[in-house]
């Protein structure tokens, strides 16, 4: 069968081996689908903390079940399914509060170790979801709007409640939608432009506000200088990571989402004063999982995929992807169709 690894960064090669063979446990699933997420352009460019070369990417699948075993979902050989990409202990402290999301000894699909950029892959059968009711689309995009509803599930976001999302990038803008389905108003955040009227027009976002000098005035003005009860980072941007509580009302919630490597530095007075609620998102959990595949049909599938090839073309195409002038919101690539 046919895989495409990152050799190392900026090189990919398109490769053949053996198909898997299942273990006891475990499921094999025929790839239709591969989302290109944010971690998958890093590790591409090398600015991807913690990881290894060579690595078959690829944690966004829509898939096909070949084979599997008796399990706790009643899935079957023929099914759809949602991979959930990460794989947790079950043992540490995490895993018994039932924070899975932040096993201490996680391991995530297409980083920790090999992802679905493959034809065929095998995995533990507990991180399957049935899918049956969604296209491959759907499918693909799931996983990182599991990202944004567990981010919104974290800020126990309520109706009425105006929060901002800074970053309009395929997460930002899963948290924008998210948002809105649990009743708030959103401020969407950005410097390019082209993003924010996506946010508008796609979205339905009720305010846009370029990011930068002027932005928290901007916000005041349009919250009658309430500011925004939620603030989320979603562009993992240092300037915007210490920017962010400068939109966030009194009593507020400021939940990173984005990751900066680096370190970050807050004026204690500032962020004291608002008695900020400093919360960090990671990850999804199954509950994530299953509320995005229940609300999918209110989610715009079709213009946020916005580049799709074929495997054979993935690699000559990657490098646009990571330009965001090309207008890339979210790529995917097929397999097996």
């Amino acid at each position: 069968m046919k895989y495409i690894v990152c050799e190392k960064p900026g090189e990919f090669i398109l490769k053949e081996k053996e198909a898997p063979v299942r273990k006891e446990n475990e499921a094999l699933l025929q790839i239709n689908k591969v989302g290109i997420c944010g971690t998958d352009l890093h590790a591409y460019s090398g600015n991807q903390a913690f990881f290894t070369y060579p690595r078959i990417l690829g944690h966004e699948l829509a898939s096909e079940v070949l084979e599997i075993g008796e399990n706790a979902r009643g899935i079957k050989a023929g099914d759809k399914v949602v991979v959930m990409p990460y794989v947790s202990c079950g043992k540490c402290i995490a895993c018994r509060n039932g924070k899975t999301n932040c096993c201490t000894n996680i391991t995530v699909l297409g980083v920790h170790g090999d992802g679905g950029m493959q034809e065929q892959i095998a995995v533990p059968a507990d991180i399957l979801l049935p899918a049956n009711n969604l296209s491959n689309d759907q499918m693909a995009i799931v996983e990182p709007l599991a990202i944004g509803a567990h981010a919104v599930r974290r800020a126990a976001i309520t109706p009425g409640e105006t929060v901002a999302v800074v970053g309009c990038g395929p997460i930002g803008i899963g948290i924008m939608k998210l948002a809105q389905i649990a009743g708030a108003k959103v401020v969407a955040i950005d410097m390019n432009e082209q993003r924010l009227e996506y946010a508008k027009e796609k979205i339905g976002v009720e305010y846009t506000v370029k990011a930068g000098e002027g932005a928290a005035e901007a916000i005041a003005e349009l919250t009658n200088g309430d500011m925004c009860t939620a603030v989320f980072d979603a562009s993992g941007n240092k300037f915007a990571l210490e920017a962010g509580p400068s939109y966030m009302s009194h009593g507020g919630r400021f939940v990173l989402v984005g990751l900066s490597k680096g370190d970050l530095t807050y004026n204690h007075p500032a962020v004291h004063s608002k008695e900020m609620t400093l919360m960090c998102s990671r990850n999804a959990t199954t509950e994530d999982f299953e509320h995005v595949i229940n609300v999918l049909d209110q989610f715009p599938t079709e213009s946020f995929i916005t580049h799709n090839v074929p495997f054979t073309e993935m690699i000559e195409n990657f490098d646009s992807w990571l330009k965001p002038e090309t207008g890339v919101i979210k790529a995917t690539v097929d397999f097996n169709l």
